[in-house]
């Protein structure tokens, strides 16, 4: 069947649905207004204040800076729990998405108003955005490929890099902007590049018309609410005791915790233990044995999610640090910005994402082993493996007062390559193995997985002011090394554990379908 003659939604382009190419220059543009603005926001805070002056910050402390903007990176990735869920209940993924966007406009937009009550607006309303947003637009890619469509994974990839085409683009001109004409100005164009990827996506609408649509009454009635998931934990004795201990635990950190944030971490270890209560009613509300046992491996699989993020993540904190005073950047007499090294991980992800789809894929028709759990192990190893070089460079400048920039590009090669085997595979095999009812819910809990991961991050980072950054970076290689063989070590049980979800899978075109509906 000619292409021309298709329905908009059944279109391809370069082998996948053109709905693909609709969300990837969305959320290319939705990275660049979130790296775009993150960028900046500790330099801002950390800013003098002065008089009149666009360059005028808030004049926080480092230490207070750092607070904020840690509690900040989490709950941008939390509040896709409430996104999901809305989604999946009410809205559907494309409505939420549209939602998510607008709400991202005008917390850039309120950003770039130079008072501080729109900083505490904007970034509300950016983390609002960001939870409408994030999981419901990745759960609309895995709704355009069918089931054991091959293509699903090289599409989270393709998709993937718009994330990080974005990412790359702010870090070269949004920081240049706020350098030149003044923060409030970068806070605006990362506006800008926001409200470009809501057109991009309300234009792109026709190709999206098979996916993520408001639920059916049908769909809502085999769902489960969240109110009464929680109503079943009261009627549930095991489940309820251990909640109830992990809220109590929660309470008395609240209390007892040593440091400014008790009750911000108070807070926090309530709402995980909340979490952890539905988690557990989700299990028991699952419908036989398949569905629990891929449940259980997707909570494994969140595990790694937590332990890959929370030492990938050292590259936005103790790594940029480290570049910025213990890094000898000079190159032919000109001192390269400390800044610029963030954009390297895009950049490789740029270079190498298609390709190392492609490695996979071509591993997995020849019948070697290539299932999700296995580059997800892999990954994690490959990300442990990047900071031996970190750990060069910290002997290095107990040597002699310096390290040279090649090993902190060395250390992101390894990550970036870490992350390409993890994070788009990992966000395929959740839509592989969640429950369809549960869908963006599931995704959601993804995100948070991977803002804790960021919280904990920040956790490790602060550790070296005692211990150093030669026991953290080589404390983190063999952590990520020994978790990583251990997921690997338990890789055929696992296996078992999925019901093939990942077997036979062949590549689905709309050619396969066409020709399979005129043979039939």
């Amino acid at each position: 069947m000619s292409d021309i003659a298709k329905p908009a939604h059944k279109k391809e382009l370069f082998g996948h649905p053109v709905g693909l190419y609709v969300l990837f220059f969305t959320e290319m543009w939705e990275r660049f207004s979130y790296y775009g603005m993150r960028a900046l926001l500790t330099l801002y805070m950390t800013a003098e204040t002065l008089k009149n002056d666009p360059q005028s910050g808030l004049g926080w402390t480092t230490t207070e800076a750092l607070a904020l903007y840690g509690w900040y990176t989490m709950l941008v990735y939390v509040m896709s729990i409430p996104g999901g869920f809305l989604a999946d209940r009410y809205l559907g993924q494309k409505k939420a998405v549209t939602i998510g966007a607008i709400l991202l406009t005008i917390g850039h937009g309120v950003l770039a108003i130079d008072y501080l009550w729109a900083y505490y607006t904007g970034l509300g309303f950016v983390i609002l955005g960001v939870g409408m947003l994030k999981p419901n637009i990745s759960t609309m890619v895995g709704g355009l490929y069918k089931q054991n469509d091959i293509r699903r994974d090289k599409g989270f990839s393709i998709f993937y890099v718009g994330i990080n085409l974005g990412s790359f683009l702010a870090s070269i001109t949004v920081g240049i902007v706020a350098a030149v004409y003044g923060w409030h100005y970068g806070f605006g164009l990362a506006g800008i590049g926001m409200f470009v990827g809501l057109l991009v996506y309300l234009y792109g609408q026709r190709f999206l018309v098979h996916v993520g649509n408001q639920p059916t009454l049908e769909e809502k009635a085999s769902d489960i609410s969240l109110g009464q998931l929680f109503s079943q934990l009261l009627k549930s004795p095991l489940q309820l005791t251990i909640v109830g201990v992990l809220l109590a635990y929660s309470i008395y950190a609240g209390f007892t915790y040593d440091g400014p944030d008790n009750w911000g971490y108070g807070i926090l270890f309530i709402f995980l233990s909340l979490i952890t209560g539905m988690m557990m009613m989700i299990y028991k509300n699952l419908n036989g044995k398949v569905e629990k046992d891929r449940y259980v491996v997707l909570l494994i699989s969140l595990l790694m999610v937590i332990v890959f993020w929370g030492s990938f993540e050292q590259m936005g904190g103790l790594m940029n640090l480290y570049a910025q005073e213990k890094t000898n950047r000079m190159f032919m007499g000109w001192e390269v910005p400390a800044a610029w090294f963030q954009a390297a991980n895009a950049g490789f992800i740029i270079l190498f994402a298609v390709a190392v789809a492609n490695f996979w894929a071509r591993r997995k028709l020849k019948g070697k082993e290539a299932t999700s759990l296995f580059k997800m192990a892999t990954g994690v190893i490959i990300m442990g493996v990047g900071f031996v070089y970190m750990v060069f460079a910290s002997l290095q400048y107990e040597s002699s007062g310096s390290s040279a920039m090649y090993w902190l590009v060395l250390t992101y090669l390894f990550h970036t390559i870490g992350e390409l085997c993890l994070s788009p595979v990992s966000l395929s095999f959740f839509t592989k193995l969640a429950p369809a009812r549960y869908m963006a819910l599931m995704m959601g809990v993804y995100w948070a997985a991977t803002g804790l991961g960021n919280k904990v991050a920040g956790i490790v980072g602060e550790s070296s002011v005692q211990a150093g950054e030669l026991k953290v970076f080589g404390g983190l290689f063999i952590f990520a090394v020994l978790f990583g063989t251990l997921v690997l070590l338990l890789l055929k049980p696992l296996k078992r554990l999925t019901h093939g979800a990942e077997d036979n899978e062949t590549e689905i075109t709309a050619e396969n379908e066409v020709e399979t509906i005129e043979r039939g």
